[in-house]
């Protein structure tokens, strides 16, 4: 038991240190750029939003979870709770919403011989901004009912049907109004995943007759050009599969603790996959997208001493 509860410490304590700290580094290097560097293209700029969700995911998650598992189980009190709980839902959503954008958006980047595809592609470029802007007022809408049934460790102390988070708890009330609420709130992640499914298969498609193409093409300018985009779009497509993944195991996890008897090794589990794409995304960026690569030393060329030789 005591080698049980180190190993909870040591990891929760690692996988939320280790990913803010990948994220702040994406979110730097990107302001950094921003001021300093190359104009950044739209898809840098979806990469900084999912970044910053991500650190939400694992701030809103993992320091409770590295209290509780460190035994501080009553240092937030109702507030708290419905705080922690609403911010987490609402960037895990927001990670969910800008992930399919990103993997939609360079579908029809890598589709843009098309002309239909290119008019898309220059709407998307136009309205990026505006739907992750929707995002937000959708998912802070949706995770509304969480500031009901969110309470501290021990705010139902009367209801036997209750979730015990260790730091807070949840009544569990299992009814048809709560299956249709939990539809409804279901949906827009649905439709992400949908469209997530579609761009990958997209993307796959056109990296298979690229790979066809390019066994016939010469031109080495040309070759060069088309193998960057190849490798930013296995980027996104390793992005794209690591958060399916990872959110199918821990939907499926969550749905059978919420109607099954609460099991605080299940619980750790599932906060555990919920934190691995927030963690693990900036590190699948910084050592396969060649433009992070390309930032870097933009920036070391401006910042680093003049040479006296």
């Amino acid at each position: 038991m005591i080698a049980h509860n180190i190993a909870l410490k040591i990891i929760f304590f690692s996988q939320t240190l280790v990913g803010v700290l990948g994220n702040s580094f994406l979110l730097g290097l990107y302001v950094i750029t921003f001021f300093a560097g190359p104009r950044l293209r739209t898809i840098d700029m979806i990469l900084i939003h999912l970044a910053f969700v991500n650190n939400l995911v694992l701030l809103s998650k993992g320091i409770p979870q590295t209290m509780a598992a460190f035994g501080l189980n009553n240092f937030l009190d109702d507030v708290g709770c419905k705080l922690v709980f609403y911010l987490h839902r609402v960037a895990r959503g927001l990670s969910l919403c800008t992930t399919s954008l990103l993997s939609g958006f360079q579908a029809l980047t890598i589709s843009s011989g098309n002309s239909k595809w290119a008019k898309i592609k220059t709407r998307v470029q136009k309205y990026a901004f505006s739907f992750c802007l929707f995002c937000w007022v959708l998912h802070l809408g949706t995770n509304g009912s969480i500031l009901v049934y969110m309470k501290g460790p021990k705010g139902y102390k009367n209801i036997t049907k209750i979730q015990d988070f260790g730091f807070c708890s949840a009544s569990l009330n299992p009814s048809f109004t709560t299956l249709i609420s939990a539809s409804i709130i279901s949906l827009p992640d649905v439709t992400c995943l949908i469209i997530m499914i579609w761009a990958s298969s997209s993307m796959v498609l056109v990296l298979y007759r690229h790979r066809q193409r390019v066994q016939y093409i010469h031109s080495h300018n040309l070759f060069s050009r088309s193998s960057l985009e190849a490798r930013a779009t296995q980027s996104i497509l390793m992005l794209v599969s690591i958060f399916v993944y990872f959110y199918s195991l821990n939907s499926v996890l969550t749905v059978y603790v919420q109607f099954a008897k609460t099991n605080h090794w299940l619980l750790n589990v599932s906060t555990f996959l919920a934190a691995c794409f927030p963690a693990c995304s900036p590190f699948v960026l910084i050592f396969n997208d060649s433009q992070v690569s390309k930032y870097c030393l933009t920036i070391w060329e401006k910042i680093k001493p003049p040479s006296l030789y």
